[in-house]
C-alpha cells in the first residue's frame, strides 16, 4: 500500500472540520434567529477551527528569549494589501487588554466577522503567495488549494449577524480545543424544519435588502468620486479660461501698442519726407545761383577775350623788343605745357567721375520709378540735376576750346612779356579754383545721393518689419479665435455633465427614500412579530365584521387574516401591497403591523 503524505491528511482533516463548523454555525444561527453573541458555542468552535487552519504550516521565528509561532504576522499583511482593513488593524492595536500577538489575531478575526469581510481579507492573502511564503511552509493549508476552498466557504458567513464584545474579553489566555461532540447528529435537531423554513424566508428577505444596500452604497461612492472629478475638471477649465482671457487682454494691449507705434512711424516718415523736400528745394536754389554765376563768368570771359585781342595788337608792336627774352619764354611755355597736361588729366578724371555720376543717376532713376508716388518729385529733381551736369559739361567743352585757342595764340605769339606770364598764371589759378569748386559740388552731390540711398533702405526695412508685425498679429488673432471655439465646446460639455450629475443625484435621492421606507417597514414588521407572539386567530364564526370599515363579510368582501396581530380585514380595506424578491406578484400587508395577510378559507385556528 502507498503511504499517504501526513501533511495532506492534516489539510484534509482541517478542511472537513472547517466545513462542519461553518455549516453548523450557519444552521444554528438560522434556527436561533437573532444576532450572535461571543458566548455562543458554535461561534467559539468556529474561531478555534480557524485558528488551527491559520496555524497549520507556520514557520517558527526566532526571538531574543524563545521561538515565536503566531498567526498575527500574516494577518498584519492584510492592512497593506486591502486598504479597508486599516481600521481593524488600528483598533486591534489600540485595545488595552491585549498583550500577546495571538490575542490580537483572535480580536482581528472577531472584528472581521462582524464586518462580514473575513472572506475578502483572506482572499487577498491567498492571492499574494510570495508574501505568504515568508510566514508559511510550502505544504501549509494557506499555500495549497484547501485554503481557497475555506475562503469560498467563508462567503456563506455573510448571512450571520454577530455582535461581539472584544474589549473586555480575555483573548490572550483562551485554550483552543475543538469539541467534536457539537458536530454529532441528535434527534432534537431533526424536529424543527418547519420553523427553519419560515426563518430562512425572513433571512432571505433580509439578505436581499442588505445586498441592495451594499450595491447602492457602492454606486453612491462611485458617483461621489465622479462628481469630485467633474468638479476638479470644472475648476481646471475655469482656470484655463481665466488664463486665456488674460492672454487675450495682453494680446489686445500689444495690438494697441503696435498700432500706436505704426502711427508714430508713419508720422516720422512724413516729417522726414517733408524735410527732404525742403532740402531738395534748397539745393535747387543753390544750383540756380551757381548757374547765374557761371553765366556771369561766361560774359566776363568774352570781355577778357576782347581785351586780349586788343592786347595782342599791342604786343605785336613790342615783339622786336622781347626777342631777347625768347629763351626764358620758351622755358616758361614748357612749364605751362606740363601744367596743361596735368589739367588735361584732371579733366579726364572729371569726365570719368561725371560718367559714373550719370550711371548712378540712371540706376537711381530706375529704382525710383519702382518706388511710391511720393518719390516722383525726387525723380524730377534728379532729372534737373542731370540737365545741370550736361550744362556743366558744355561749359567745360567751351573752356577746352578756349584753352586750345589760347595755345594757338601762345604758339603764334612766341614772345610775350612777363606781364602776360603773370596774367596767364593768375588766370590759371582762377581756373584751378573754379575746378576745385566744381569738384566740391560734385562730392556734395555724391554724398546727397548716398544719403538718399541709405534713407530709402531704412524705409524698406521699416516696411518689412511692419509687414512681419501684421502677419504675426494675424496669426495671434487666429489663435484667439480657435481658443474661443474650444472654450465654447468646453462650456457645452460642462453643461451636459452638470445635467447628467443632477439626474443621477435625483435618482440617488429617490433610491435612498425608497430604501429608507423599506427599512422602516422591515423594522415595523420585526417589532410587530416580537410584540404579537403568542396571539391566536379569531374563529371564523366570531369574525363577522371587518375591523376597519365595520361591515359584514360576504362573497364580495372576503376575509383576510394577519398572521402576526390576528386581526381580520376585508379585501376592500387591505389594499396595501409590498413587492418581494421571492414572489412574482406583490403581497397584501396589514395596516397596523405591516405583516403579510393570508386569505382565510376555513374556521380552524392555526
Amino acid at each position: 500500500l502507498a503511504v499517504k503524505d501526513p501533511t495532506a491528511v492534516e489539510r484534509a482533516n482541517l478542511l472537513n472540520m472547517a466545513k462542519l463548523s461553518i455549516k453548523g454555525l450557519i444552521e444554528s444561527a438560522l434556527s436561533f434567529g437573532r444576532t450572535l453573541d461571543s458566548d455562543y458555542p458554535p461561534l467559539q468552535q468556529f474561531f478555534v477551527v480557524m485558528e488551527h487552519c491559520l496555524k497549520h504550516g507556520l514557520k517558527v521565528r526566532k526571538s531574543f528569549l524563545s521561538y515565536n509561532k503566531t498567526i498575527w504576522g500574516p494577518l498584519e499583511l492584510v492592512e497593506k494589501l486591502y486598504p479597508e482593513a486599516e481600521e481593524i488593524a488600528a483598533s486591534v492595536r489600540d485595545l488595552p487588554g491585549l498583550k500577546t500577538p495571538l490575542g490580537r489575531a483572535r480580536a482581528w478575526l472577531r472584528l472581521a466577522l462582524m464586518q462580514k469581510k473575513m472572506a475578502d481579507y483572506l482572499r487577498c492573502l491567498i492571492i499574494q503567495r510570495d508574501l505568504l511564503s515568508e510566514f508559511y511552509e510550502y505544504h501549509a493549508l494557506m499555500m495549497e488549494e484547501e485554503g481557497a476552498v475555506i475562503v469560498g466557504l467563508l462567503v456563506g458567513l455573510n448571512v450571520i449577524d454577530a455582535n461581539l464584545c472584544v474589549k473586555g474579553e480575555d483573548l490572550d489566555s483562551q485554550v483552543g480545543v475543538i469539541d467534536f461532540s457539537v458536530y454529532l447528529k441528535s434527534d432534537d435537531d431533526i424536529g424543527g424544519k418547519e420553523r427553519n423554513v419560515q426563518i430562512a424566508a425572513i433571512l432571505d428577505q433580509k439578505n436581499y435588502v442588505e445586498e441592495l444596500n451594499r450595491q447602492l452604497n457602492s454606486t453612491v461612492s462611485s458617483l461621489h468620486a465622479r462628481v469630485d472629478s467633474l468638479e476638479k475638471s470644472n475648476t481646471k477649465l475655469i482656470e484655463e479660461l481665466a488664463i486665456a482671457k488674460n492672454h487675450i487682454i495682453k494680446l489686445q494691449e500689444e495690438n494697441h501698442q503696435l498700432r500706436s507705434e505704426n502711427t508714430l512711424i508713419l508720422m516720422k516718415t512724413q516729417h522726414h519726407l517733408e524735410a527732404t523736400k525742403v532740402d531738395v528745394e534748397a539745393e535747387l536754389q543753390t544750383y540756380k545761383h551757381s548757374r547765374q554765376g557761371l553765366d556771369e563768368m561766361y560774359t566776363e570771359a568774352r570781355r577778357q577775350l576782347r581785351e586780349e585781342a586788343q592786347l595782342r595788337q599791342d604786343m605785336e608792336n613790342e615783339l622786336v623788343v622781347q626777342v631777347s627774352m625768347k629763351h626764358e619764354i620758351e622755358l616758361a611755355m614748357k612749364l605751362l605745357e606740363k601744367d596743361i597736361h596735368e589739367k588735361q588729366d584732371t579733366l579726364i578724371g572729371l569726365r570719368q567721375q561725371l560718367d559714373e555720376v550719370k550711371a548712378i543717376n540712371v540706376e537711381m532713376y530706375q529704382k525710383l520709378q519702382v518706388s511710391e508716388d511720393a518719390m516722383k518729385e525726387k525723380n524730377e529733381i534728379i532729372s534737373r540735376l542731370e540737365d545741370k551736369t550736361n550744362q556743366i559739361n558744355a561749359t567745360m567743352k567751351q573752356l577746352e576750346q578756349r584753352l586750345q585757342q589760347a595755345e594757338k595764340a601762345q604758339m603764334d605769339a612766341e614772345a610775350e612779356d612777363e606781364k602776360l606770364k603773370q596774367e596767364y598764371v593768375t588766370k590759371s589759378e582762377s581756373l584751378q579754383n573754379e575746378f576745385s569748386q566744381k569738384e566740391k559740388q560734385l562730392l556734395q552731390l555724391e554724398t546727397d545721393l548716398k544719403i538718399e540711398k541709405e534713407w530709402r533702405q531704412t524705409l524698406e526695412d521699416d516696411l518689412q518689419k511692419e509687414k512681419e508685425t501684421v502677419s504675426h498679429l494675424r496669426t495671434e488673432t487666429q489663435q484667439i479665435v480657435n481658443l474661443k471655439k474650444e472654450f465654447l465646446k468646453l462650456q457645452e460639455k460642462n453643461k451636459q455633465l452638470k445635467s447628467i450629475c443632477e439626474d443621477q443625484e435625483a435618482a440617488l435621492q429617490e433610491l435612498a427614500s425608497k430604501l429608507s421606507e423599506s427599512k422602516l417597514k422591515i423594522e415595523d414588521i420585526k417589532e410587530a412579530n416580537k410584540a404579537l407572539q403568542g396571539q391566536v386567530w379569531l374563529k371564523d364564526k366570531e369574525a363577522t365584521h371587518c375591523k376597519l370599515c365595520e361591515k359584514e363579510f360576504s362573497l364580495s368582501k372576503r376575509k383576510h387574516h394577519c398572521r402576526n396581530c390576528g386581526e381580520i380585514f376585508c379585501n376592500a380595506c387591505s389594499d396595501n401591497e409590498l413587492p418581494l424578491p421571492s414572489s412574482p406578484k406583490p403581497v397584501r400587508v396589514c395596516d397596523s403591523c405591516h405583516a403579510i395577510l393570508i386569505q382565510r378559507c376555513s374556521s380552524t385556528v392555526p
